[in-house]
């Protein structure tokens, strides 16, 4: 337990309380009235220390700075994609806003106020911020806060419950059969590599870091084990998005075309290298890469080589895929998040279940219909008796 000592001041008596904090370090709080009120706040301090809710002022003084640099450093788990990301926008939206401000200062308008700010724009925000990177600031710092709870730096996190933007999701663009066929033409002698993309939807990063010994010619497979992502300035080879590897069936067509694309390679060589044997940048980090002219010459409106990717959960669910195999073929961590993706994909599928729900009712009425007609003259006869 702690104590309570009166002291005189330039005002009259007033008392100390004498604590020690959960790290047995001395503390003291002073300038209470009277003595019941000091009782009261020791008492205070006790039963939050037993609970385990004791909050040091001293540790709410810590600015989001000072905090935020070491958020970012504990982000190892992440891809270096991401965390250049991240970083991006704590170095440029988040550290001047919040950066001298200490966490224990932070109101949950103030968080509101600048999160609206943000979407709305201003002098000192500039222009508008798209929703996705208003959501990324925003968990940055809301983050940055949570560690600071779990910490018992603060008492509940500010920055919970904020209203956020609303994200739009881009409309995605699909190529055809023969869209896609007149897209590889242009493409000269990256026309392996676009049909590829478009029949395997292999993101990017993938495709530029697949080597000959991920190619089984016989069972038309790719193992995805690599991939191959521009990070200021540098390719960094690291494993697939979701950190898992699979397998990828390919159409047959493409096997002769891999076979030569492969001939003469060894194992580990790229199969899809640069001009250098490098792995290949995305062609639409540059203007008018060689992707942008194949678009011209094959008279297609602008697109991201990422496009070719829905392209191929478009071919897929035509050809009759379902969910859960487009899932697989894709990568994506769940056939929720597929359907989330390409929900307009699958309208066809709702259709087909109002079709044979329709189906099903009509059936139904006709057999009841028969069995009613087939009971009417045994009544009948009944009531004749």
């Amino acid at each position: 337990m702690g104590s309570i000592e009166a002291y005189e001041s330039a005002a009259g008596r007033r008392y100390r309380v004498r604590y020690r904090k959960p790290d047995h370090s001395q503390a003291n709080k002073r300038g209470f009235r009277t003595k019941r009120e000091a009782e009261l706040y020791l008492a205070s301090v006790e039963i939050k220390k037993a609970r385990g809710d004791y909050i040091d002022a001293a540790e709410a003084r810590a600015t989001v700075g000072d905090l935020g640099e070491q958020w970012m450093s504990s982000q190892t788990h992440l891809k270096p994609s991401s965390v250049a990301v991240i970083e991006s926008a704590w170095r440029l939206h988040v550290r001047p806003a919040w950066g001298t401000r200490s966490i224990g200062e932070i109101r949950h308008s103030d968080v509101q106020q600048w999160v609206s700010h943000l979407s709305a724009g201003g002098e000192r925000i500039g222009k508008p911020k798209s929703p996705a990177l208003v959501h990324r600031c925003y968990g940055i710092l809301a983050g940055i806060l949570d560690v600071a709870v779990r910490d018992h730096r603060l008492a509940s996190n500010p920055a919970r419950g904020v209203s956020l933007p609303r994200k739009v999701s881009k409309e995605h663009r699909y190529l055809t059969h023969e869209q896609l066929h007149k897209l590889a033409e242009a493409s000269g002698e990256n026309a392996t590599l676009i049909l590829l993309l478009g029949y395997t939807g292999l993101r990017w990063g993938e495709a530029s870091a697949l080597r000959v010994k991920d190619i089984d010619l016989e069972k038309r497979r790719l193992h995805i084990v690599e991939n191959a992502v521009f990070v200021r300035g540098e390719v960094i080879v690291g494993s697939p998005k979701t950190h898992k590897r699979r397998s990828v069936p390919f159409p047959a067509f493409l096997a002769e075309r891999l076979r030569a694309a492969t001939t003469g390679k060894t194992e580990t060589e790229l199969v899809f290298p640069g001009r250098f044997g490098e792995h290949q940048r995305t062609p639409t980090i540059r203007e008018n890469s060689w992707f942008d002219k194949a678009l011209v010459r094959a008279e297609l409106s602008p697109m991201t080589i990422h496009d070719l990717r829905h392209t191929t959960a478009s071919l897929a669910v035509s050809a009759g895929a379902n969910v859960k195999a487009v899932q697989r073929m894709l990568g994506h961590a769940s056939a929720a998040m597929t359907l989330d993706v390409y929900a307009d994909l699958f309208n066809d599928d709702l259709d087909d279940v109002a079709q044979r729900l329709d189906e099903a009712a009509s059936m139904a009425l006709d057999h009841t219909s028969a069995l009613s007609r087939k009971t009417a003259p045994e009544h009948h006869e009944k009531q004749s008796r």
